[in-house]
């Protein structure tokens, strides 16, 4: 829907001089019900200032748009002042807002508004249209001004953003943009990136990530091709496919007032390489949405999500113990000082939001926000109910298709019921269905085998868990980072929740000693590397100490037949002595800075340098000399 169609002249006053945010609110309102677009103009302002309550529209460079879709609208329409002294509108640059266009969309009229704030946003970014338009005589010279420039970006009437430039070997700049909301700001950082591109002569292509899904898609081709990636955003964008590439990873507003600097850096290739999860391939990133790739990239947004509350949570827990005195009431250990007592009584309170986390985030990764509360509700469900960590992995799981399905179910429903959806209907029925599903088919079942595996465990004999210990750090160090990575620290998480803490000190030692048996070898092992590997090896002492397993991938990516078994049969001796030695871990991370609450720490910290050792011996038997390469 264009522009100009929506803006009257009766809706437009050039010259206005609000005294500040409420009266600016107050003229544009007025013009609006001028305009003819309003049947109930209260009705109209109340649902601008709720927008406005819940985040400014003041998106900077001068430029306000206050919107609202309510049912007080008659008609789609735009109004619009001019207010050349500027008023403070609490914009995101807090400078002063000159150019004000506000948007007024019937509750039933669908994204009407959506549409126009995108193209306003990008008729906005150009400076001399803002400059035009400021300094336009009369109102016929501004809705002129508007006219010319829709013309001449929107010629052909289409709603994706068109490529600036291109070349007959591809684009010398790949971009995504995407801020939360997927309105404003992510076609405004497309469009001056673009502008500026065609400025410098750099042909470039820009993916948006709007609030109506991707938009001008990079194509695997594409990002082959490429010099470099800009990715300007502010929320969570497919990176998976940018393995191997250099890549600028920044926030969306950068893209709107540093595109030159961006660009600049693009083209010196002042990037570091992108090293995706796993080293997934541009094939595989292809094939994102399909199959067990998608229950993965869920997962994981439900254990990152949730790891803050364990880390946090488990250390203070183990802080507790350690700061506490066993002999004054050994039944109460962790709890007998005051202090003690407040350590567990805050790292207890994290711990209960770990489970129901997780299944929120895994839930809103596959049905969105509205999945997020039916999610959170399951898990808690689930923990109170025994089924513990497996219940809630299953409870995201169900709650996110759970929310999918209605979604369908209720997109019979009428337009008119559209504003109560998530409201009321995905609320309502998503937790009545997800309480019923976890508490009568989930809990049962999923409770009795985590008592048998509890027991199972427990009555493990040495010879057993050793071998337990070995499987775990070894999966660590095979992908490093990669699914099979991911499943052993995730049983380590896991194994938290039900009291066995032998586990997770196994997953950490193993993802420790990949990077520390690197930067060993580097160091002693000088001939097996080149000067660069070497420069980069010392940072892996830091990493492996962090327990950042990432550290090892460029060197496993470079030479896996050699690297990669190594490190492996390394990271599973450790794990092995860790648990032969009965070391335990209530925290899943934090390396050897939690090493004075890591349970028998003096035989963990001998278990690692043992590991480390027999890694880094077995990286100089295998690697060949740099010359025989």
């Amino acid at each position: 829907m264009k522009i100009t169609e929506l803006l009257s002249k009766d809706s437009i006053l050039l010259g206005a001089a609000p005294k500040d945010k409420e009266e600016a609110i107050n003229i544009l309102v007025d013009l609006m019900e001028k305009g003819g677009k309003l049947k109930d103009k209260e009705g109209y302002k109340q649902g601008v200032l709720e927008r406005e309550a819940s985040g400014t529209t003041g998106i900077g460079e001068g430029i306000a748009i206050p919107h609202a879709k309510v049912a007080a609208v008659k008609h789609p329409g735009l109004s619009s002042i001019t207010v050349p002294e500027g008023v403070d509108y609490a914009s995101l640059d807090g400078e002063p807002s000159k150019l004000f266009f506000m948007i007024a969309a019937p509750a039933e009229g669908g994204d009407v508004h959506i549409e126009v704030l995108q193209r306003l946003s990008m008729l906005l970014m150009n400076e001399s249209f803002r400059n035009d338009l400021l300094n336009a005589k009369d109102i016929d010279t501004y809705l002129d001004i508007i006219d010319k420039a829709e013309r001449e970006k929107f010629a052909e009437e289409y709603a994706e953003e068109k490529p600036v430039a291109t070349s007959s070997s591809g684009y010398d700049v790949l971009a995504v943009t995407a801020c939360p909301t997927g309105i404003a700001h992510t076609f405004m950082a497309a469009e001056n990136l673009a502008t500026k591109g065609k400025e410098k002569g750099i042909s470039i292509k820009v993916e948006t990530n709007g609030s109506g899904g991707a938009k001008n898609v990079l194509t695997t081709e594409e990002i082959k091709n490429a010099k470099c990636i800009i990715v300007a955003a502010d929320k969570k964008v497919e990176m998976t496919r940018f393995h191997g590439k250099k890549v600028i990873v920044t926030k969306v507003a950068d893209g709107i007032h540093k595109a030159d600097e961006l660009l600049d850096r693009a083209m010196a290739g002042d990037a570091p390489i992108f090293h995706a999860e796993g080293g997934a391939t541009e094939e595989q990133a292809a094939e994102k949405g399909k199959g067990l790739h998608t229950v993965y990239v869920d997962l994981m947004n439900g254990v990152s999500n949730m790891l803050p509350f364990v880390i946090g949570g488990g250390i203070l827990i183990a802080l507790a113990f350690l700061f506490d005195n066993y002999e004054m009431n050994p039944a109460n250990f962790g709890s007998n000082t005051p202090f003690a007592a407040f350590l567990k009584q805050v790292g207890d309170g994290s711990f209960a939001f770990m489970l129901p986390v997780l299944a929120g985030f895994i839930a809103s990764s596959i049905g969105d926000r509205p999945a997020l509360a039916v999610g959170f509700v399951g898990g808690y469900l689930a923990k109170e109910g025994g089924s513990g960590f497996l219940g809630a992995l299953a409870a995201g799981f169900i709650a996110g298709y759970l929310i999918l399905g209605l979604k369908k179910v209720f997109d019979k429903l009428p337009q008119s019921l559209e504003g109560i959806k998530p409201v009321l209907l995905y609320p309502l029925c998503g937790i009545f269905l997800i309480g019923a599903i976890i508490i009568f088919l989930i809990n049962p079942p999923v409770g009795a085998l985590n008592t048998a595996l509890f027991h199972g465990l427990n009555s493990m004999g040495s010879s057993s868990r050793v071998l337990l210990g070995i499987v775990l750090a070894g999966m660590m160090s095979i992908d490093m980072g990669g699914p099979i990575n991911k499943a052993a620290y995730v049983f380590g998480t896991a194994s938290i929740t039900e009291g066995n803490y032998e586990m997770m000190a196994a997953v950490m030692i193993g993802g420790m000693v990949p990077p520390l048996a690197i930067a060993l070898a580097t160091t002693f092992f000088k001939n097996k590397f080149t000067e660069s590997e070497r420069k980069s090896g010392i940072v892996n002492y830091i990493m492996g100490l962090s327990f950042i397993t990432e550290g090892a991938i460029p060197f496993a990516a470079s030479d896996p037949l050699h690297v990669i078994p190594a490190c492996a049969i390394g990271a599973a001796v450790s794990g092995g002595l860790s648990m032969f030695f009965n070391c335990t871990l209530m925290a899943p991370h934090g390396g050897l800075f939690v090493l004075p609450v890591i349970g028998n720490s003096i035989m963990y910290l001998v278990s690692l340098i043992i590991g480390s050792v027999v890694g880094t011996l077995l990286l100089g038997i295998l690697k060949k000399p740099v010359t025989q390469k």
